[in-house]
C-alpha cells in the first residue's frame, strides 16, 4: 500500500523531517512524514496499518498532492474477530425525554473504547452487510443529535456517523467496519440505547475484521429482563499496544530543535526512578532541558553518552517498569446499574476512564494545557478532537460549520489550509529581519572546488538577528579613556578578591561607570518605539554581555548593575560566562537587556564598531588597553589608555549626545571615586 501526500493546501511542500524507517511498525493515524512550506508544517498520518516496507521520498524532497511518501506492507495475523450479540430490535424506541448523562469527559472516554464490531454473525469472505450498532455509551439513553452519513456514502473504520448527545455532553459513534451505507436506520430526535441499529453497510469482507480491540458486552435480551437484573458488566480490554511489556524505553522528546547534546546523565544503571523524575539533561546553544522518566522503574541500560548529539525520538535509556504499571492494562469492568439504579453509573464509569488514561501509547499532544483547556469548551466530538491534537490546532479558533456550531473534521481541515496559505501576521523583530534576497553563490568546481562545512547552531540562529542591522542607521563614536589609576587600584584588590574566589576584571569597573552614566542619559537604554514617532524609556537598566564561547558569541543579562557594588558585579559576570561556555544559560539570562557592553579583552586590535543588538539603540565595544605617551603640556607621561567604541541608533542618539555620552564615560573612568559623589 502506497501512503500519498494528501490535499494540504498548496501547490507545494518540502519533506522537513521523516517520522519512521524501513521496518517500523505503524498504526492508524500514526504519523509518518512532517511537511512544511514556507508559512506552517503538517504532519502526513498513515491511512493504514502495517511495517514500512520503503520510503521513497527523502529530508529536503519537494512533493505535491499524490507524491508517493510511504510504502506500507500489511502486517500478518493483524486483524481478528470479535463477536457481540445482535440487539433485540424493539430496543429501538422513539422517547424524547433522555436520561441524566455523565459529565462530558466520562462519555466520551467510555465511547473510545466501544465495542469493535457489531453484528458479526455475518460470514467472512464476500461482500456482506453488516449492521453497525449504538455502542456502549455509559448510558440507557441518548438523542440522535446528527447523522454524518447518507445512504450510498463509501465510510472506513472510525469514520463519524452519527451524534448522539445530552443536554451535559455530545458523542460522535464511530464506524467499526468500512463500506458502502445500505440504509440508515435512525433518524434525528429519535432516542436510542446500546444495541439499536444504526446504520447497516455493505462491506468487502466481515466486518470482524475491523476489530483492534476485545469486548465483550452482556446485554439483556428485553427491557423486562434488563430491570430484573441487578447489574451489566462490560469489560474493557486496552489496546495490545499500550501494554508495558517490561523494559520501556524513555525517547527524546519534543526539544524544538534539530538536535541538542547531551550535557548530564542523572542516573546509573540499577538506580530506581519514579515516573516524572529527571534522568537526563539536554542542552542546545542557548538553553538546558531535564528529559523526565514517563514510567517507574529500574534502570536497565543508558544508550546515551555525555557530549553525544541527540534528536527527537532517540533512546536514551531503558527502564524495568515495576509490576504496578502491568497491572494498568488489565481489563477494567464497568459496572452500569440498570435504569432503576441509574445514580450510581458515573461513579463507577471514572475508574474505567483512568484505567485507559494511564495506558502510555497515546498520540502526541502539541498543544499546551491553557489550549486544551480552551478545546474543551468547544462543541466537538472526540474524532474531531484527536485530530486538532494531532495537528496542533486549538479548536476555540475555528469557525464551526456544523449544527449546533459543532466542529467538523473538515473545519479543522479548512482551518490548517488557511494557515498553509493566507499571510500571516508575524511579530515585528520577523517582519523586519528578512534578509535581503542575494544571488546564489557561483559555481567553484573550476577553481579548485570547495567543501561546504555547517556553522554552529548559535551562528545559524544568530543571522536573523545581526541581519537586523540592515534597517539601522548606525553610526560609531571612537574615545579613549586614561585607566592608570583605576588599573593600578583593581591591582592592588586582585589578590584579596582571588582569596574570595572572585576574578576581578576591569570589565566590571566598567559596567558600573556606565550603568551609573545610563540613569543619566535615559535615550542610550531605551528603544524606538513602533511608530517611529517615540522613544519607550525603560525604568531598570539590564546590561548585556557579550561572552565568546567555542560555539560563537553569546550575550547573557547582567540585572540592575545600578542597584549593585562593584564586587557584586565581579561575582555575578564570572557565573554569567561560566554558565555562558558550559551551555547552562536558560531563556530568561538571555533576555530584557537594554544596552550590552562587548569586549576584545586581551584578543588584541585598535579599535571596532560593534553591532547595535536591536531592539536596543546602543553599544559600547571596548578593545585592549594600551600604554601610550600623553602630553601633559610640558612632556608626555606613559598613561594606560582604553579605547571605546561606542555604536548607536542615529534615529534615536544624536552625534552630538554619543560624543558628550563617550567623554563622560571617559571622565569616570579616569577618576573611579566620582561615582560616588
Amino acid at each position: 500500500m502506497q501512503i500519498k501526500t494528501p490535499d494540504i493546501g498548496v501547490d507545494k511542500a518540502i519533506v522537513a523531517e521523516i517520522l519512521v524507517k524501513v521496518g517500523d511498525s505503524v498504526a492508524v493515524d500514526d504519523s509518518l512524514v512532517l511537511l512544511e512550506s514556507d508559512k506552517a508544517s503538517v504532519e502526513v498520518p498513515s491511512t493504514s496499518a502495517g511495517i514500512v516496507k520503503s520510503i521513497t521520498v527523502a529530508v529536503g524532497d519537494v512533493v505535491s498532492e499524490g507524491s508517493v511518501l510511504i510504502e506500507l506492507e500489511a502486517e500478518e495475523g493483524s486483524t481478528g474477530a470479535t463477536e457481540v450479540q445482535e440487539a433485540d430490535a424493539s430496543q429501538k424506541t422513539s422517547e424524547n425525554t433522555p436520561t441524566s448523562l455523565p459529565d462530558q469527559e466520562i462519555m466520551q472516554e467510555l465511547a473510545s473504547h466501544q465495542p469493535a464490531a457489531a453484528a458479526a454473525k455475518n460470514p467472512a469472505g464476500s461482500a456482506s452487510v453488516v449492521e453497525v450498532q449504538v455502542p456502549d455509551i455509559g448510558v440507557e439513553k441518548a438523542l440522535v443529535g446528527e447523522i454524518l452519513v447518507q445512504v450510498g456514502d463509501e465510510i472506513t473504520v472510525d469514520q463519524s456517523i452519527v451524534v448522539v448527545e445530552s443536554d451535559k455532553a455530545t458523542v460522535e459513534v464511530p464506524s467499526t467496519v468500512a463500506g458502502t451505507v445500505e440504509s440508515v436506520e435512525v433518524q434525528a430526535g429519535d432516542t436510542v440505547k446500546e444495541g439499536v441499529v444504526l446504520l447497516k453497510v455493505k462491506t468487502a469482507s466481515s466486518a470482524a475484521e475491523a476489530a483492534p480491540s476485545t469486548v465483550s458486552t452482556t446485554t439483556p435480551a428485553t427491557e423486562t429482563a434488563a430491570v430484573n437484573a441487578p447489574k451489566t458488566e462490560t469489560s474493557v480490554q486496552a489496546p495490545v499496544a499500550s501494554v508495558p511489556g517490561g523494559e520501556v524505553e524513555i525517547a527524546v522528546p519534543d526539544l524544538g530543535v534539530d538536535k541538542a547534546v547531551v550535557a548530564e546523565i542523572l542516573v546509573q544503571v540499577g538506580d530506581t526512578v519514579e515516573a516524572d523524575q529527571s534522568i537526563i539533561v539536554v542542552e542546545s546553544d542557548k538553553a538546558t532541558v531535564e528529559v523526565p522518566s514517563s514510567s517507574a522503574g529500574v534502570i536497565k541500560a543508558i544508550h546515551v553518552q555525555m557530549g553525544q548529539n541527540v534528536s527527537q525520538g532517540m533512546a536514551l535509556v531503558s527502564i524495568e517498569a515495576k509490576r504496578q504499571a502491568a497491572a494498568v492494562v488489565q481489563p477494567a469492568k464497568v459496572e452500569a446499574a440498570p435504569a432503576a439504579k441509574a445514580a450510581p453509573a458515573p461513579a463507577a464509569a471514572p475508574q474505567a476512564a483512568t484505567s485507559v488514561e494511564q495506558a502510555p501509547v497515546q498520540s502526541a499532544d502539541k498543544l499546551s494545557k491553557e489550549q486544551n483547556a480552551a478545546n474543551a469548551k468547544v462543541y466537538a466530538g472526540p474524532a474531531v478532537r484527536k485530530l486538532a491534537r494531532e495537528l496542533g490546532v486549538v479548536l476555540a479558533e475555528v469557525k464551526a460549520s456544523g449544527a449546533h456550531d459543532r466542529l467538523m473534521k473538515e473545519d479543522v481541515f479548512a482551518y490548517v489550509k488557511t494557515r498553509l496559505t493566507a499571510p500571516q501576521a508575524a511579530p515585528v523583530a520577523q517582519t523586519v529581519a528578512q534578509v535581503p534576497g542575494l544571488p546564489a553563490l557561483p559555481d567553484f568546481s573550476a577553481f579548485g572546488g570547495g567543501e561546504v562545512k555547517a556553522m554552529t547552531r548559535l551562528q545559524q540562529v544568530s543571522v536573523p538577528q545581526l541581519s537586523l542591522n540592515n534597517y539601522i542607521p548606525q553610526v560609531t563614536q571612537f574615545d579613549l579613556a586614561d585607566i592608570t589609576e583605576l588599573e593600578a587600584w583593581r591591582g592592588d584588590l586582585k589578590a584579596k578578591f582571588k582569596q574570595e574566589g572572585i576574578s576581578l576584571t576591569i570589565l566590571a569597573f566598567i559596567a558600573k561607570a556606565v550603568a551609573h552614566l545610563l540613569k543619566e542619559e535615559p535615550y542610550f537604554a531605551g528603544h524606538l518605539a513602533d511608530d517611529q514617532k517615540s522613544v519607550l524609556l525603560r525604568n531598570e537598566i539590564h546590561m548585556g554581555i557579550a561572552v565568546a564561547t567555542p560555539d560563537g558569541l553569546t550575550v547573557p543579562v547582567l540585572r540592575n548593575p545600578d542597584q549593585k557594588s562593584i564586587k557584586q558585579i565581579a561575582v555575578e559576570l564570572g557565573e554569567l560566562s561560566k554558565k555562558a561556555r558550559d551551555k547552562k544559560l536558560s531563556p530568561k539570562d538571555l533576555q530584557g537587556a537594554n544596552f550590552t557592553i562587548t569586549s576584545l579583552g586581551s584578543i588584541g586590535g585598535t579599535a571596532f564598531t560593534p553591532l547595535v543588538n536591536w531592539p536596543q539603540v546602543a553599544i559600547l565595544g571596548i578593545s585592549p588597553a594600551t600604554m601610550q605617551p600623553v602630553w601633559n603640556g610640558t612632556g608626555f607621561d606613559p598613561k594606560l589608555m582604553l579605547p571605546l567604541s561606542l555604536s548607536y541608533d542615529h534615529r534615536v542618539i544624536n552625534g552630538a549626545d554619543a560624543a558628550r555620552f563617550t567623554h563622560k564615560l571617559t571622565k569616570l573612568l579616569s577618576d573611579i571615586r566620582s561615582l560616588l559623589l
